[in-house]
């Protein structure tokens, strides 16, 4: 009888250690909601995650998190959230603080004079194209044939999580992610202004935009997570939308190089152009400030760059910068099944669409485009000077992101 008591007694005890074991590990991770507020990821309906909903190919511990992130869903479902109360009016005017804001401007016209596009066969046409070429064993390029697994986590930075609507955004620079990251902001209330989250896009400073600490990225669960986060990003991946938007390569690099060299820029001049003038130009002595270097006439030129990418020893010493990193680095399309892919050169249409499809277009407006943004007519000019052989050379470079994303070959500039 005394045996059954303790038998009874240690079975209880054991209960209520796991219990609170459990209310232990949900205090630190119960940042991970799954608002599930969108229409389109693949292949489920949208609604809120259900027990033992498609989770029999998962492993034990992806099953068990899910199990639990799942009961916490039900638990805050019916808590208000401030975002969805209001539709937020975009302001007359920008708030322009920022160097390349003042010199580029921006275009508040309303574009309704364009072709409306046929967006769903739009996605489904650069869907079809990026899953044929990551299928295609003919068609490589570095880092294609590894799994999501081998990705270390410092490759994981860009990619950006909404928990409050399940959101997965891919950030690159150099196409509009300086206003997708405020998007983020705003619906993930993120960053607060005087103790209340931002509600246009426009009014966060883009200093807190490019803040590494304002955004939950992948590359920071395992602080957060544990070993548990490779579960964690799994089961996001999978329930999550997840979106990015590209550019033509060779436009996005002109783009890079207006920015970070054209432009009074004190970091990536002593970062990158005092290093590329003294290998690519011959100079010697140079000013230690970058005012002072454009009032001597020492600037990079777009020869000195395109060297820059293609010497050897550049990625020996450190990897390419973000913002002229290859796309297939940043965001691993061949590893991340993404459900919408923009495009730069059909931004407007393709923000618009995406906000109503993520249904959060009655939350926010995506801000307007540039005034001046580089087009893909400059390219002969730019690359006028450019040796055939360089142009050839950088084509191969960036080929995976032009044939990935459905961008043609740049013929006129690979021939005599």
């Amino acid at each position: 009888m005394t045996k059954a008591r303790l038998l009874r007694l240690s079975v209880v005890l054991v209960s209520i250690f796991m219990i609170l074991l459990i209310i232990v590990y949900w205090d630190n991770v119960g940042t991970a909601h799954f608002y599930l507020h969108t229409s389109f990821s693949r292949p489920r309906s949208p609604g809120a995650i259900t027990a033992g909903e498609d989770w029999e190919a998962l492993p034990d511990v992806d099953e068990f998190l899910a199990k639990l992130l799942s009961s916490s869903l039900k638990q805050n479902s019916s808590i208000p959230r401030k975002t969805e109360q209001l539709l937020v009016q975009g302001s007359n005017k920008p708030v322009v603080s920022h160097l390349e804001e003042n010199v580029r401007g921006y275009d508040w016209s309303t574009h309704k004079d364009r072709n409306s596009l046929d967006q769903e066969k739009l996605q489904v046409e650069r869907q079809r194209t990026l899953r044929e070429f990551c299928a295609n064993s003919s068609f490589t390029f570095p880092t294609k044939e590894r799994s999501f697994d081998d990705i270390p986590n410092y490759e994981l930075n860009h990619l950006i999580v909404d928990d409050r609507h399940g959101i997965i955004y891919c950030y690159v620079p150099k196409v509009a992610c300086t206003n997708w990251k405020r998007v983020m902001i705003v619906l993930s209330e993120s960053l607060l202004d005087q103790g209340v989250p931002y509600r246009n896009p426009l009014d966060i400073p883009r200093e807190h935009v490019h803040n590494t600490s304002t955004h939950l990225t992948f590359n920071k669960f395992w602080r957060r997570y544990g070993k548990f986060s490779r579960h964690l990003m799994k089961i996001k991946l999978k329930k999550y939308t997840k979106f990015l938007f590209v550019r033509d390569p060779f436009v996005r690099l002109i783009s890079a190089f207006r920015s970070k060299f054209e432009l009074e820029n004190e970091e990536f001049y002593r970062r990158f152009a005092i290093p590329m003038l003294k290998l690519y130009s011959n100079h010697t002595n140079l000013p230690t400030s970058v005012s002072e270097a454009f009032g001597a006439g020492l600037k990079v030129s777009f020869s000195d760059f395109i060297q820059y990418l293609l010497d050897p020893r550049t990625e020996k010493m450190t990897p390419f910068n973000e913002h002229w990193r290859q796309v297939y680095r940043l965001c691993h399309p061949c590893q991340i099944d993404y459900d919408f892919i923009g495009k730069l050169e059909t931004l407007d249409e393709d923000a618009a669409y995406l906000l109503q499809l993520l249904k959060v277009d009655r939350l926010l407006r995506f801000p307007p485009s540039y005034r001046n943004r580089t087009a893909s007519s400059w390219e002969d000019n730019w690359f006028a000077k450019i040796p055939l052989a360089w142009r050839q050379q950088l084509y191969k470079l960036y080929e995976a992101d032009f044939v990935l994303f459905g961008y043609p070959k740049p013929e006129n500039l690979l021939k005599d």
